[in-house]
């Protein structure tokens, strides 16, 4: 039973380190890809407000069909679609091939966080499954932590489409080792497979729960906060203070430890004083936190206050991610597929949007802090309004 549940936790973490995987591992490259493509600064964001997009409506597409036709077979075909995607990001020839590209590949690495979230919600329940997600936080952690420093390396002797060429090396991995390391966890029976009205209710049933529709937004507004920064983070660092890729992605790197930190804290607090408790608490402290962000930019403090400052606005999102995960899976047992499907495209097309809006006007360290806080505020007052006051 051990050993299956260490197989499930390193199986089910790389498989929803998809999505950071999409998102971070090319991020150092973003000045280098404007600059051969002939893009501009806004336009090369938009391969990553593609990849966004797509993993969040790809979120809606594999969550339902895992709930009719099992966990295991839609993830086999996202993973293979992911393959191709990133074949096709190698041989990109222009940006706008490169946008597509990415946009599809988004919707294939959605298949790896959806359906690992449905497959914990079927194996584990209650305080078992918060701890479940939050070690599967940790494991999910490690990948902004080695995806960008990996890919700063790579670039150190290869160019931007090397990096795409070893993330369809890491699809084929995945593929294999999920073919033959998980087995099928969905029991319910399902309808005719030409029938939709499953998959309809599904959502009914779903989108008439406010308070899993306030865990939904609340979560995503404060993603979308976080994707601001991974989106406007590689310019601010390199073209601003001028970080060298390399010393860039050790920054990234030691924000997504926070991240992993954070979150085992956050399944250790949550264990003595309740998840609604300390998820208020995180809600309370990730504003404050954006907020001392927000100053130290705007009154031009050096580069270590602004560090320090971002690490804190960051790591927060993983003990109230967490939480929000755990709670929200558990108001929809029946319907684990659609309903990690909303989380997800939720967190995804929020940070879709936020990305581009750091860009408004030309990248700043004032842009990306703003849209940080503003997101944040936001999170917390739609938890208040949706989740506590109902």
């Amino acid at each position: 039973m051990a050993n299956s549940k260490v197989r499930y936790v390193l199986i089910l973490g790389a498989l929803t380190a998809m999505g950071p995987l999409c998102t971070d591992f090319y991020l150092p490259s973003l000045p280098a890809i404007a600059s051969v493509l002939n893009a501009s600064t806004s336009t090369s964001q938009l391969t990553l407000t593609s990849a966004l997009i797509g993993l969040g409506a790809g979120q809606l597409l594999w969550g339902p069909a895992s709930d009719r036709l099992g966990r295991v077979k839609p993830l086999l075909v996202s993973l293979v679609l992911f393959l191709l995607a990133s074949v096709w990001c190698t041989f990109a020839h222009d940006i706008g091939q490169l946008i597509i590209a990415r946009f599809i590949q988004g919707i294939a690495g959605a298949g790896g966080a959806v359906l690992a979230r449905a497959i914990a919600r079927d194996r584990y329940y209650g305080h078992e499954l918060t701890r479940f997600f939050a070690v599967l936080m940790v494991v999910n952690g490690l990948a902004p932590i080695v995806a960008p420093v990996l890919g700063g390396a790579l670039l150190s002797f290869m160019n931007w489409k090397g990096l795409f060429l070893a993330l369809s090396v890491v699809s084929a991995v995945l593929l294999l080792v999920s073919f033959y390391g998980l087995e099928e966890t969905w029991s319910k029976k399902t309808t005719a497979p030409g029938e939709i009205s499953g998959v309809i209710k599904s959502f009914v049933l779903i989108g008439s729960d406010w308070k899993f529709i306030g865990l939904c937004l609340t979560q995503g507004f404060m993603m979308a906060g976080m994707f601001a920064y991974i989106g406007a983070s590689s310019y601010v660092l390199q073209k601003i203070y001028a970080l060298t890729p390399q010393a860039f992605s050790l920054c990234f790197a030691i924000n997504g430890l926070g991240l992993i930190l954070f979150s085992l804290v956050g399944a250790e607090l949550s264990g003595h004083y309740g998840e609604d408790r300390i998820l208020r608490s995180a809600l309370i402290f990730a504003i404050v936190a954006a907020v001392a962000l927000f100053i130290c930019g705007y009154l031009s403090f050096s580069l270590p206050f602004i560090l320090v400052a971002l690490f804190f606005a960051i790591s927060i999102n993983s003990i109230i991610c967490t939480i929000i995960s755990s709670l929200a899976m558990q108001r929809q047992g029946d319907n684990a597929g659609s309903a990690s499907a909303c989380l997800g495209s939720a967190m995804f097309i929020l940070g879709g949007i936020s990305v581009p809006l750091t860009g408004l006007g030309g990248i700043s360290i004032n842009t990306m802090t703003i849209i940080i806080l503003v997101c944040y505020i936001i999170a917390a007052l739609l938890y208040k309004s949706l989740v506590l006051d109902l």
